[in-house]
C-alpha cells in the first residue's frame, strides 16, 4: 500500500482542554476559600468541578500541586498585562505573586508550609507550583528583555533569580515583616539595577 492511501497513526488520548483546567482550579480556589485546605481532595475538585478525576491527575500529581496552583492562579497572568517593557512586567508578577499569599487562605498555607516536613508532598508541591513556576516566569521575562536590548545580563541568571525571588520566600516563611505592593516594587527597583544598560 502507498504512503499516499496509509491512514496517519491515530494519537492516543485526547489533550485536557483548557475550558476543564478552569472550571478544576475555580473549584480547587473555592473548596481553598469555602472549606480550607484540609477539605481540598482531588475527589471533592471532581464532584465540584464536574471533571473526572483522570483529568485532574493529568495536570497535578495530587491534591497539595493542585491546592497551590489554585491559590496562584486567583488571578492568573496579571503579569502578561502589565506592560511591555521589564519593569512593569515582573513588578505585575511579583505583585500578583505576594498578593495570593497576603490573603487569610495564603497565609495559612505559609503556616503550614514552615511546620511541614521538607520532603513532604505538600513541600513539593510548594517548590514547583510556586517557586519554580515563578522563576520560570521570571526567566522567560528576563531572557526576552535581554534579547530586546533591555538588559545586559552578564551575571549568572540563577542567582540573579534567586535575588529576586528568594526575599519574597523567605519573608513569607520567617514572617519578619509584611508582603505588600511596596515590597514588590523594591525588589524589581534593585533586581533591574544589576542588569541596566551601561550609560554611554
Amino acid at each position: 500500500m502507498s504512503q499516499e492511501h496509509m491512514s496517519p497513526p491515530k494519537r492516543r488520548g485526547r489533550p485536557p482542554s483548557q475550558l476543564a483546567r478552569a472550571r478544576i482550579l475555580k473549584a480547587a480556589h473555592d473548596i481553598l476559600i469555602e472549606d480550607g485546605f484540609g477539605h481540598l481532595t482531588v475527589q471533592a475538585v471532581a464532584a465540584r468541578s464536574g471533571v473526572g478525576k483522570p483529568t485532574i491527575y493529568r495536570h497535578w500529581a495530587n491534591a497539595s500541586e493542585l491546592a497551590m496552583a489554585a491559590l496562584m492562579s486567583r488571578d492568573p497572568g496579571a503579569f502578561e498585562e502589565g506592560g511591555t517593557n521589564l519593569r512593569s512586567a515582573l513588578t505585575a508578577q511579583m505583585r500578583s505573586l505576594i498578593q495570593a499569599f497576603a490573603t487569610t487562605r495564603g497565609r495559612q498555607i505559609a503556616m503550614t508550609l514552615a511546620a511541614a516536613d521538607p520532603e513532604s508532598e505538600f513541600t513539593k508541591a510548594f517548590r514547583t507550583q510556586v517557586i519554580l513556576s515563578s522563576r520560570e516566569a521570571g526567566r522567560a521575562l528576563l531572557l526576552e528583555a535581554a534579547a530586546q536590548g533591555e538588559i545586559v545580563l552578564q551575571q549568572d541568571l540563577e542567582v540573579l533569580l534567586d535575588m529576586i525571588y528568594g526575599p519574597v520566600f523567605y519573608r513569607l516563611l520567617v514572617g519578619h515583616r509584611s508582603l505588600d505592593a511596596g515590597f514588590a516594587d523594591s525588589i524589581v527597583a534593585i533586581a533591574l539595577e544589576v542588569v541596566a544598560r551601561p550609560e554611554r
